[in-house]
């Protein structure tokens, strides 16, 4: 799951993170459907951007752009609404080539397995395939990856001939040009001509954003192994690497403010937010953002979930406004109040099936230690002891899985404190304007 955008559960409204679930395994299908189960290892977090973009272009219904898939060991067995259709199928043959292309950067440098002959034999015969396969899955939608292709070959070949001390941006172009068609060929699918510009800008940006980041997050293990760094080989301290990916964030949050979308939030979340959280995890917080949520951010409040907080008087501390719409439970939409009694309708975010009860139900009765035991063999050869939330297979308590409880990296997200950040800091270049984010809270889409 390589990739910048990495966005925490706890910062994604229910409907946000349902979206975003839907194009992330939309895209795995989409692979295993067009270019075989192997092909689903390139699945990977950047490459959906490409996805949810057609998508928020369109001007279809959600109910197009979406197919019910069967159960997987990932979601816990069950079934889910996935994303379909060419935006999902673009964003496959992207990501396979890329994963290719990856791949093949890993053989010629020979790190790791690669090092060893049959290893680096076996994946060059993936990314022969890989490419072959991305063509014709790019093709069918009116993509041609040789674009893609010929930006790996042109990197190569500017990394051998970059005199010392030159300019890092000649090192990340060929990685701009190819996420600029990418981005761009969007609006082709989308019928959105005039998006073509400004989001080839916003993915030229992104392209540079993402080499940058890579750049510097293995600067010092580059450095012990000895392998090529484009920040070491042109002498880019970390303090220029960090104002050159900033502005990146700024620029592309300013391209995407020329886009046309007919549902611009999940986009504005992962491409004006996520990109800046992915800055501070490797260079960590500006210093606005620091101050800004030093001020703001409130303790943890004893008596329910966080919601709009104000200053009071100077050394009296945060205090909650006194009427707050917003307090409903976590991670619940705002001005939506949760299902009640035994015939109220059942979100579509919580888990259905066996297994599980739904809200307001009896919890079931415990399982005996021999039926408890068949249960968890099964749960643990499906994954979901691991990846998602789960009943207890001898208490049938609500449990969350092992990946889900690690942390996030996203600092204080029980509180949702990055929010504040979000809603209240940003306003400076005004990246919020006009997106549904301004006097959020932590239950908004922002």
């Amino acid at each position: 799951m390589f990739g910048i955008i990495r966005p925490c559960r706890h910062r994604l409204s229910e409907r946000l993170q349902a979206s975003w679930m839907a194009h992330l395994c939309g895209l795995c299908l989409a692979l295993r459907d067009d270019h075989g189960q192997l092909a689903r290892t390139a699945t990977n977090y950047d490459g959906l951007i490409i996805s949810v973009l057609v998508e928020a272009q369109s001007a279809k219904d959600d109910a197009s752009w979406r197919r019910t898939a069967g159960p997987c060991p990932l979601r816990g067995m069950r079934t889910a609404s996935v994303a379909k259709g060419e935006g999902a199928r673009l964003a496959a043959a992207v990501s396979l080539a890329l994963a290719s292309v990856k791949i093949r950067d890993h053989v010629e440098d020979r790190d790791g397995v690669f090092a060893r002959r049959p290893v680096a034999a076996g994946a060059r015969a993936v990314t022969r395939r890989w490419d072959r396969k991305s063509a014709g899955g790019a093709s069918a939608v009116g993509f041609d990856t040789a674009v893609l292709l010929d930006a790996a070959s042109r990197q190569g070949e500017l990394e051998r001939a970059l005199p010392p001390g030159g300019s890092v941006l000649l090192v990340t172009e060929p990685t701009e040009s190819a996420t600029s068609a990418a981005f761009a060929h969007t609006a082709v699918l989308a019928g959105r001509p005039g998006n073509a510009a400004p989001l080839a800008e916003a993915g030229r940006l992104f392209g540079r954003l993402a080499h940058l980041l890579d750049a510097a997050e293995d600067q010092a293990e580059d450095a012990a192994s000895g392998a090529w760094n484009p920040l070491t080989a042109t002498g880019t301290d970390r303090t220029e690497a960090e104002r050159l990916c900033r502005d990146a964030v700024h620029g592309i949050r300013l391209a995407l403010r020329e886009v046309e979308l007919t549902d611009r939030t999940l986009v504005h979340v992962l491409l004006a937010h996520e990109t800046e959280r992915a800055v501070e995890r490797v260079f960590g917080p500006a210093a606005h953002s620091a101050s800004c949520r030093t001020r703001t951010a409130p303790a943890a409040d004893p008596h329910g979930p966080a919601g709009p907080w104000t200053a009071g008087p100077e050394g009296a501390g945060d205090r909650p406004l006194a009427s707050n719409p917003y307090q409903s439970p976590p991670r619940q939409d705002p001005g939506q109040a949760p299902p009640t009694g035994p015939g109220a309708p059942i979100p579509p975010w919580v888990p259905q099936g066996p297994g599980f009860t739904p809200p307001g139900g009896e919890p079931p009765h415990r399982r005996n230690l021999l039926a408890g035991c068949a249960v968890w063999a099964l749960m643990a050869c499906t994954c979901q002891l691991m990846c998602c939330s789960h009943d207890d297979p001898f208490s049938r308590e609500h449990k969350e899985g092992w990946c889900t409880r690690q942390d996030c990296g996203c600092g204080d997200c029980g509180n949702c404190g990055d929010c504040f950040q979000c809603c209240q800091c940003c306003g400076d270049d005004g990246c919020c304007d006009g997106c549904g984010c301004d006097g959020c809270d932590c239950g908004c889409d922002c």
